[in-house]
């Protein structure tokens, strides 16, 4: 018998990891072009270094690429997570480990782009990122809100376009960002846990014009 619309049953997810708010991580994403699409692979320091400044500093995108086979590579970060705990990650990808002048790296998910490399803010793009993650009751949260009502949670700051981006920032980076009419930012301390489960969905994310990361929850 299928239960419909039951909103009593809980279910149980494991974190793997916790404390994760204000840890640090850099991505390089590598994209190419595929079966009349774009897409790209990202890499990612997560839970294997802090992504060492001195380090990233020294890589070119440019060599990445050329290295990698992609038709370009996007230096994505250094960021800070700002969610509580992360959840069970599948691994329907093929695990792959790379080292990037000295920072290791996993491949932990895929983006589709769509018919345009371009990641204009505001634009929704779609990851196989297959992982839960957690935002705990009592903490601040900060979301962009589409004209739908649709709220968009930060999962992490960038400081490669403010470097200055800290989260005491976040409080009124509503007041710097140019949203497209009908959308507003807000702050909410959260009265209950938040949960978004992607370990059987694709997520949907976008990015701001300082290149925050916002998730949208399932």
């Amino acid at each position: 018998m299928t239960i419909e619309n039951a909103p009593d049953v809980k279910i149980d997810y494991p974190r793997i990891q916790d404390d994760v708010r204000g840890v640090r991580y850099g991505e390089v994403l590598a994209i190419y072009h595929r079966d009349g699409r774009f897409e790209a692979e990202v890499f990612g320091t997560q839970f294997l270094n802090d992504c060492p400044q001195e380090l990233w500093e020294t890589l070119d995108a440019e060599k990445i690429a050329a290295d990698m086979g992609a038709i370009m590579v996007k230096l994505n970060g250094p960021r800070y997570w700002l969610l509580d705990g992360m959840g069970q990650k599948n691994y329907s990808l093929e695990p792959v480990m790379r080292d990037f002048n000295g920072i290791e790296m996993r491949r932990i998910a895929v983006v589709d782009l769509g018919e345009s490399p371009a990641n204009a803010p505001y634009t929704e793009k779609y990851v196989n990122r297959e992982v839960v993650f957690f935002f705990d009751a009592g903490k601040p949260v900060y979301e962009l809100v589409n004209p739908d009502g649709l709220a968009y949670v930060l999962q992490a700051r960038c400081v490669a376009v403010d470097p200055m981006m800290d989260e005491d920032a976040l409080m009124t980076l509503g007041d710097r960002l140019d949203m497209p009419e009908g959308w507003t930012y807000r702050v909410r301390i959260l009265e209950e846990e938040l949960i978004i489960d992607t370990t059987q969905s694709v997520a949907t994310v976008l990015q701001d014009e300082f290149e925050n990361s916002y998730t949208l929850p399932q």
